[in-house]
């Protein structure tokens, strides 16, 4: 009886060593999941950041410019034809003709004129029509260097070695020379957080996409936002109990795991063919975006109005508040903190959002910055998606540039339905 009460014990005891031993390794393959999927987020971060760092930072370049009415071909600053037909790349070239005069042949002359950016002309435009009196003067300013030139100087390392790309012998000797001068440097690179997209990567920027970003969650968020609460507060307080009732809440779980590109082939059917709204404006991808952000705030604030306490309900009805007090009074605002996340957290899944938007034509090249939901405008998910299709190398730091301000608004927005729900919930 002792030993088979023994053999028993042995037999518990090796049982529970392996239960451990299997919970241990559970354990273990949990916490190297973790990890592994920590590295991965740290990798793609390090990787982003990387090649994004340097778009924050732009070369300039030193030069002395004259604005000669000859070689700009303007005789009377009052007329707008001439300013807007001004030779004022023919200013800048002249300027680095005087600055490097030992380089004189034809080839050579065609290498400095790839110096500077071709979009700072219309710099000088501006400048010249907002104080008249440099007509016939000289001025030092500090000018945008082409996108090649960029790339080879952020490359140039102390030892003088640098992805060369496409910069020429001559190129190159300009820049040692400019170099040894002090008369090229690295800026902050104001033209990625003032401009619209451009096809010369230093003189793109994000504002145009930032805006129309703007203008289109807020959109969104006027009209998915009230609706959705809406429909919550119906279905979870005053819709009867029925079958009518069941198939709506079952399309509405259904809707939340449709595909987004779903939403654009509809928004493309009905909003532009049938009712013939333009194509890439605000308006047009706010619509969109509602419909595909309905269904998340629906359930959302349905979760939220079901975690109101039935005895709030109850005391309210015992005090004699009819049903519609009872839901604005009371439930509503209790539930708003829930409500509020699940806004916010919709609106960041909305702001991530390509797939919709390409189909509604938000895919077009925008210079000019959007001046209203009406004015044609792109958001910030397709501007990467269109920077990253470029063939310039440049674009490459563009893009995760881009990619790295994206991912900082959706954390700001993610915190900040943290913050919300932390800040406002109400503990029964």
């Amino acid at each position: 009886m002792i030993e088979d009460h023994q053999k028993k014990a042995e037999q518990v005891a090796r049982g529970l060593k392996r239960r451990y031993r299997a919970e241990k390794r559970f354990r273990f393959y949990g916490i190297m999941a973790v990890a592994f999927g920590l590295l991965a987020v740290a990798v793609l971060f390090t990787d982003i950041i990387t090649k994004g760092s340097g778009a924050f930072r732009q070369t300039y370049i030193q030069l002395t410019v004259h604005y000669d009415p000859e070689v700009l071909d303007i005789t009377d600053l009052r007329d707008e034809s001439q300013v807007a037909l001004g030779n004022f790349s023919g200013v800048i070239r002249q300027g680095l003709y005087d600055r490097f005069p030992q380089f004189s042949s034809r080839n050579d002359k065609r290498e400095l004129n790839k110096m500077i950016s071709s979009g700072e002309g219309f710099e000088l435009r501006d400048r010249l029509v907002e104080n008249p009196s440099l007509l016939g003067r000289s001025e030092t300013l500090w000018l945008v260097a082409d996108d090649d030139i960029d790339t080879y100087f952020k490359s140039y390392g102390d030892s003088g070695g640098a992805f060369t790309g496409r910069v020429s012998e001559t190129q190159r000797a300009v820049v040692e020379g400019l170099k040894q001068s002090g008369d090229i440097r690295l800026k902050l690179n104001t033209n990625f957080f003032t401009k619209g997209d451009s096809r010369e990567p230093e003189q793109a920027g994000i504002w145009g996409a930032v805006v129309g970003s703007f203008f289109t969650l807020v959109i969104t968020l006027a009209l998915s936002f009230p609706i959705g609460v809406a429909a919550a507060i119906y279905l979870e307080e005053f819709a009867p109990r029925n079958r009518w009732t069941d198939l709506i809440e079952v399309n509405i779980n259904n809707l939340a795991a449709v595909p987004s590109i779903i939403f654009g082939l509809l928004g493309l059917a009905i909003f532009i063919n049938f009712f013939e709204v333009p194509r890439s404006i605000p308006v047009i991808g706010g619509l969109v975006l509602t419909l595909m952000t309905l269904p998340t705030i629906i359930i959302t604030s349905r979760a939220a109005i079901k975690a109101v306490p039935p005895s709030i309900r109850e005391a309210a009805i015992g005090i004699g508040a009819s049903p519609m007090q009872v839901v604005m009074h009371h439930v509503l605002p209790l539930a708003m903190p829930g409500m509020l996340t699940g806004a916010i957290i919709g609106m960041a899944q909305a702001l991530g959002e390509t797939a919709p938007l390409l189909m509604i034509g938000m895919v077009a090249f925008i210079v000019d910055i959007p001046s209203g939901p009406a004015s044609p405008a792109t958001v910030l998910p397709v501007q990467i998606f269109l920077w990253a299709d470029s063939p310039e190398r440049a674009f490459v730091e563009k893009t995760s540039a881009a990619i790295m301000v994206l991912l900082a608004f959706l954390i700001l927005m993610n915190t900040t339905a943290i913050w919300l729900r932390k800040r406002l919930e109400r503990r029964w």
